[in-house]
């Protein structure tokens, strides 16, 4: 049996924030310089969820438009895995939130691990399915990592550690998972060091922190975490070539994870990737976590015909990196 992605939808929330707009709200009152935050990131702009706006409604969304697209009913999904590092609450599980909204019946849960969580529901779909637990299933992310973001910074100290949560911006995305006659999910390949677990994270709402408004904004120190990436990122890229014997030139599209400008020209640096297949996001809707590759699938799968080859890099928190190798069925 082959598992592939039979269907690809993303949402966004209809509010745009610009970066020079959040640095003078959030900074104002400390000497930096007009623009920093854009210069620095490569971020111009991102989406916002509204605030009667959740990470539910943003899969939902987007699950919406999938099953519609593929003329799925709700009924005949046997598996639905909110895939996302951004939950509704801490209890029950927001992928019954999604099913409720859905009308759906499905075995529902939630599977997450910082901003591989996405590409880790795929490849938890496809295991399912080959192990005869499950015949569809339906993956979905919604993020809102800028409720995590510190809405005023008191010293420069406190801006560098917040930093990397001005990144972020919101989204969803959906996919439909089930077994496919050609291609489908060709490769998969996971590399995890969790020695560095605390780079960078939100760190509150477990049994750490459970209460208390410091440990619930994104902290970390972005340019430690891209220095682990960039130590063992490389090793697992030419692990996939040496395994699949494909080369840049069998893929019609490379998608990654994408932090800000500069951690994506550092990743095009350290591995060759012709630029012509990547799908820059983050200019214009900065990181989304989970959520970016599957924007990004969702914007280049009209261009894609069957045979064509889609790298998928995922780079998340913890430290994991993932890649996924799909062929369009």
């Amino acid at each position: 049996m082959t598992v592939g992605i039979t269907g690809i939808a993303y949402a966004l929330p209809a509010r745009t924030e610009l970066t020079d707009d959040l640095q003078q709200r959030v900074a104002g009152g400390l000497p930096v310089p007009a623009g920093l935050f854009r210069r620095t990131t490569g971020i111009r702009q991102r989406h916002v969820a509204a605030d009667d706006e959740y990470a539910s409604d943003l899969a939902v969304d987007a699950a919406t438009k999938v099953l519609a697209d593929t003329g799925t009913d709700p009924h005949d999904l046997d598996l639905l895995l909110f895939a996302s590092a951004t939950r509704d609450m801490t209890e029950p599980a927001t992928a019954h939130v999604v099913q409720a909204a859905l009308g759906s019946r499905a075995h529902a849960l939630d599977v997450t691990n910082a901003c591989n969580s996405f590409l880790n529901g795929i490849d938890l779909a496809r295991s399912m399915i080959l192990a005869g637990r499950a015949s569809r299933a339906l993956v979905v992310t919604g993020e809102t990592p800028t409720r995590a973001r510190r809405p005023r910074l008191r010293t420069l100290a406190e801006a560098r550690a917040a930093f990397a949560g001005y990144t972020f911006g919101d989204a969803g995305a959906a996919v439909l998972v089930e077994p496919v006659a050609s291609g489908g999910i060709l490769d998969i390949d996971t590399e995890t060091h969790s020695e560095h677990w605390a780079v960078g994270g939100i760190f509150g709402g477990g049994s750490r922190h459970p209460r208390g408004d410091e440990h619930t904004y994104f902290t970390g120190d972005g340019r430690r975490l891209r220095d682990v990436f960039e130590q063992i990122g490389a090793g697992l890229i030419e692990r996939v070539a040496a395994r699949t014997g494909l080369g840049w030139d069998d893929y019609a599209k490379v998608l990654v994870h994408q932090v800000t400008r500069p951690y994506l020209e550092r990743f095009v640096a350290v591995t060759g990737v012709p630029r012509d297949k990547l799908e820059v996001t983050v200019g214009e809707l900065g990181n989304m976590a989970s959520a970016s590759i599957g924007v990004q699938l969702g914007r280049v799968r009209p261009g894609l015909n069957a045979g064509d080859r889609v790298l998928l890099v995922g780079l998340g928190g913890g430290v994991s990196l993932m890649t996924m190798v799909w062929e369009v069925s």
